[in-house]
Order: structure tokens, then C-alpha cells, then sequence
């Protein structure tokens, strides 16, 4: 089916600025040759491929970065970018993750109506044995944990890229529904998440939470269950994107191969079971060049002589780099992206044996990812835009007591859920649509509902509150003014906000607006200063405290309220 839609980045690559529009000069040719364009920070070339950028850095670049990687840009987190110097230094800062394991996550979920018997408050769960009446709070825990890390995550890509795969190897939590189940997945995903891929693919193969939403440990000789040896090639390693591809026959094969894995439910980790196991040859289609498998007792032989089966094909790469190239760039992959951006990068991923981050540290450090027309240019996923408010605004989620703590992360994960992506659980195996979807991709994430629902959300944070019975959750817009340099200067204000919470440049007129939001519709500027040195004199005085909180919170809401700010 055509794409009928006219993107901003498709907008952007072709046409220049009308006379008299703020000043950017632009040349645009083909993906594959070069241009040049000149911003108020310096001249910046720029290329359709893996070139390295050795171009200007500066707040555009290093905030367009931690947009990409994290979930939403802070002041203190910018700043660190800068003072590294180069997009080389910063995409290594970024890729470099924490060394030590996070803390389980606890029980925070006692209340009037239910205790749990096996943990007390503040323990972690992860290790108590299966509860069915308190699997489903401590799900939430976990959910909330994770939402926790996304929120205050370090300025490196952990979170972003365990979310990248958890959408990659989806499994849902109300199919396996046991709490230690996710926990141990999602650990899983975090360990890996820059590791050696065919590792990865074993490790989730025979990962508890992936067994049982694939019926992978009902796979035995007398009934091959083909569903997790189909998802294994369809969606994990080969895709369906190549003319010539595998057989149904060689998804019969590889469930004969993945026969007899099976769970230990009393501490959730797989073993293998011979008895159940198919010990007769497994015979492959050309695709594979006709291999054979032989029969075994020995389950993990099987596995790994299957994956360096499925790890020759070339197909694996590029399948794995387009995915990326989605997730952390842009959704459409034309003839030009395919040559100069997925076969580089599906060929870095094979000459390192499937390594990981070799493939992001190109990617990441190319004058392609720093392009222009690659900034600004998809929808915020419900996660970019509602953990990005709280990394924007630096809002920690509030907890007077460990019950307030769960029920606020509760709340703002539903949000998510209200907004089509609730963490823990996507759709189908396929993961989320707009990540796959064509043509409409990103898009999907906008509708009357949601739209209408994400400028509630922002509205509700900037003049009102989310709260529990002792907490309140809400942006404290004079903190956020008090973090810049000279918050008393309406111009400098405003561009120093504008850097924080927007992809992109808006028109003069806009910033006008916005000027006349902290003025008060006066023309002088002394009317902010004078209001700002009323309040650092006297914060104390109601009257001028919120004179200036207004005004802030006016000012906040409505840039959250533009289209640029669901952009990423």
C-alpha cells in the first residue's frame, strides 16, 4: 500500500524556508549525497550515512541525543552532554551502562484490604513463592519499579534499550501472571540489552516468562507446539522481509528442536526434560542449506546448533538493524536509508558476532542519526510523552508512604495504559503497532482519545495535581524557571524552557505568545522582571507567588499544548 502521508520529515527534506522566515539556510539533495545547513549555533554538514558527525555540539545536538536514548530531556542531563565536547564522547557516555544490577523492587502494596502472607513491607518479592492473590499487586510493583527507573534513569540508553526489546521479544503479564515471572524477564531484557545478540535470543528462548506465553514448555515429542519456533523466526531473528525465507517446514523443525524445555515453578528458571524431547533428525529447507539437525538427549546442544543455524543467514542483521533504525530513528526505511544506513550497520553487526553495541555506537555517532530531518520527526510513544514530562519538569513520584508510592506509580502507568501503551503488557507477541504498522506507524498513537487525553494529562500536571491520600504529584514551574540562568530575562526564559521541552525552533510569532504569556499581555519586559525579583524577594507573599506561578504554569501549558511537543 502507497504512503499517502506527508511527514515533517519529508516536509523538511524538501523545501526551504520562505523569504523572511527565521533564518535557516538548507540545500537538500538526494539521501545519499550531502547539504549543508546553517543554524543560530553554526554550520553543521550533514550526510545520508554512517559517517561519523564531527559537526557543531551544542544544545540542539546533545538534547536530540538524550531525546533518542532516554526518555525526555532535563537541565542537569544536558548540561553533562555538553560538557563532554563531541558526539563521539557523549554516544559513548550514553551507551555506557551502570555496572551494578538496580534493587528488586518490594512490597509497597500492604493495605486495609489485603497483606501479603510470604512478604513483609518493604521486602522484595521477587524470591517469595508463587501467591495468587498477590500476584496481581505484585505485577503492579514490578510495573511501578520499572516506570520508577524509566523516570530517574542515568543519562545512558539502559532503559530505552530494555524497552526496545521488551516491544522486540513481547511477552504480556496476564499470560504468564506471576510477578517473579516479569521481573526475571525484564532482568533479562536489562542484562542483554547490549550483549551479544545470539545470546540474548538463547537466554529468551529459554526465559520462564517467554515459556509460558509461547506454550513453549507444553512443546513435547508426541505434540510439537510450533508456536515460539514460528515467533522465533518470523519476529526474533530472520523477519519475513526477504523474498526467499524459511518454510513451514523448518517451523516444524525447530519445534521438534525445542521440544522438552520445561519450568521449575518453585523458583522460576527452566530446566530440560529428555522424556519429553523429539530425539529423531530434524531436517532443514534450502533456505538453511538443507542442514540437519541430529537427535540428541541433549536439549542445549539442540538449541545452540539451531541459533548458529539461524545466525548464518544474512537476513538476521539486517532484520534486527531495520528494527532498531524504527525504534531509535525513523519509521520509513527507503531505498536510499536501505543502502547507506541498514547494510553498513547490518555488516558492523555481523563482523562483531552480533554484538549489540557496536551497531548503536554507529548508528547513534553518524552524521545520518544528527541529520536535520531527523529531529523532531516521529509522535512521542504514551511513554516519551508522560516520563518525559516528569524527566523534563524533574518531578520524582511522590511516596509519604509505601502504599502512596505504588498507587501514584499505579496512576500514571494506567495513564499510559489510557493512552495505548501500558509497559509489561503489548498487544501481541508483534509488540506495539506503531513500531511496525505501515503506513501509518507513529500515528497510530494519535487519535481523538489520546490526543485529547495526552493535552489533559500535561493540563492537569501544570495547574492542578494527580494525588493519593497523602501526596500530590504536580509541576513546580518556579523550580523549573529557578534551574536556568537568568530566569528574570523573558527572552533568555523562554529559550532556555524552549531547549528542555521542544525538538525544534518555533516560529518568532510563537515565542511571541509565549512572551506575552509572562508579561501579561504588556509590552515591556520589565513587567516579568519586576514580577520575578518581587517573588525572590518575598517568596513568602501568596499575592506575588502566584503572580509569577500563574504565569509560569500558563506559559508551560501551553507549550506542552503545541504539536511540536508530541514530537520526539
Amino acid at each position: 500500500m502507497a504512503e499517502h502521508f506527508l511527514t515533517r520529515r519529508d516536509f523538511f527534506s524538501q523545501f526551504a524556508p520562505a523569504p523572511g522566515a527565521v533564518r535557516v539556510e538548507r540545500v537538500f539533495p538526494d539521501r545519499a549525497g550531502q547539504s549543508v545547513q546553517k543554524f543560530h549555533e553554526g554550520e553543521i554538514t550533514l550526510s545520508g550515512g554512517l559517517t561519523p558527525y564531527t559537526g557543531p555540539w551544542g544544545y540542539e545536538q546533545a538534547a536530540h541525543l538524550l531525546r533518542r536514548v532516554t526518555f525526555g530531556v532535563n537541565k542537569l542531563q544536558l548540561d553533562q552532554m555538553l560538557a563532554l565536547g563531541s558526539a563521539e564522547s557523549a554516544v559513548d557516555f550514553v551507551l555506557t551502562a551502570p555496572a551494578s544490577t538496580p534493587d528488586p523492587p518490594v512490597n509497597n502494596y500492604n493495605n486495609t484490604d489485603f497483606t501479603d502472607p510470604d512478604v513483609p513491607l518493604g521486602a522484595t518479592w521477587v524470591t517469595a513463592p508463587h501467591n495468587l492473590d498477590a500476584e496481581g499487586l505484585r505485577i503492579e510493583s514490578w510495573r511501578g519499579w520499572w516506570l520508577d527507573r524509566m523516570i530517574n534513569s542515568e543519562a545512558n540508553i539502559q532503559e530505552k534499550m530494555t524497552l526496545f526489546w521488551h516491544n522486540h521479544f513481547a511477552t504480556r503479564t496476564d499470560a504468564a501472571f506471576w510477578g517473579r515471572a516479569s521481573y526475571l524477564y525484564n532482568k533479562t531484557l536489562r542484562e542483554h540489552a547490549l550483549g551479544n545478540f545470539k545470546e540474548f535470543v538463547k537466554a529468551i528462548t529459554l526465559d520462564p516468562c517467554m515459556l509460558v506465553f509461547l506454550n513453549g514448555y507444553l512443546n513435547n515429542a508426541l505434540a510439537p507446539d510450533e508456536n515460539y519456533a514460528r515467533e522465533l523466526q518470523e519476529l526474533f531473528t530472520v523477519g519475513k522481509e526477504s523474498a526467499n525465507s524459511y518454510t513451514e517446514d523448518d517451523v516444524v523443525a525447530a519445534a521438534r528442536v525445542l521440544t522438552g524445555w520445561r519450568i521449575n515453578i518453585l523458583n522460576a528458571t527452566s530446566y530440560f526434560d529428555p522424556g519429553a524431547h523429539d530425539t529423531g533428525a530434524k531436517v532443514f529447507s534450502s533456505f538453511y542449506n538443507n542442514t540437519i539437525i541430529q537427535g540428541t538427549a541433549n536439549g542445549d546442544q539442540e538449541l545452540d546448533a539451531l541459533l548458529n543455524m539461524i545466525f548464518q543467514k544474512e537476513e538476521v542483521s539486517k532484520f534486527i538493524c531495520r528494527k532498531i533504525y524504527r525504534f531509535f530513528l525513523y519509521y520509513k526505511i527507503d531505498a536510499a536509508v536501505e543502502t547507506d544506513v541498514i547494510e553498513p550497520l547490518a555488516q558492523i553487526f555481523r563482523d562483531n558476532n552480533y554484538e549489540i553495541r557496536p551497531v548503536m555506537a554507529a548508528l547513534l555517532q553518524s552524521e545520518h542519526f544528527f541529520d536535520a530531518y531527523n529531529k523532531g520527526c516521529y509522535i512521542k510513544t504514551p511513554l516519551d510523552l508522560l516520563v518525559g514530562v516528569m524527566r523534563n519538569f524533574n518531578l520524582d513520584i511522590p511516596g509519604s508512604t509505601p502504599y502512596d508510592e505504588f498507587l501514584m506509580r499505579l496512576y500514571i502507568n494506567y495513564a499510559c495504559n489510557d493512552l495505548q501503551m501500558l509497559p509489561g503488557d503489548p498487544p501481541n507477541v508483534a509488540g506495539w503497532q506503531a513500531f511496525r504498522q505501515s503506513p501509518v506507524y507513529y500515528r497510530i498513537w494519535i487519535n481523538g482519545a489520546t490526543m485529547r487525553t495526552r493535552n489533559v494529562i500535561t493540563d492537569v500536571l501544570s495547574f492542578y495535581y494527580i494525588s493519593t491520600d497523602n501526596d500530590q504529584l504536580a509541576i513546580d514551574h518556579i523550580a523549573f524557571a529557578q534551574q536556568f540562568d537568568h530566569p528574570e530575562d523573558p527572552n533568555l526564559l523562554i529559550d532556555d524552557a524552549l531547549r528542555i521541552l521542544l525538538p525544534m525552533e518555533i516560529s518568532p510569532a510563537k515565542k511571541q505568545l509565549l512572551k506575552s504569556i509572562l508579561l501579561s499581555g504588556q509590552a515591556n519586559d520589565f513587567y516579568w522582571t519586576a514580577a520575578w525579583y518581587a517573588y525572590l524577594a518575598n517568596p513568602a507573599d501568596q499575592m506575588v507567588y502566584q503572580a509569577v506561578r500563574f504565569r509560569l504554569a500558563s506559559m508551560h501549558k501551553y507549550i506542552m499544548n503545541l504539536a511540536e511537543y508530541q514530537l520526539g
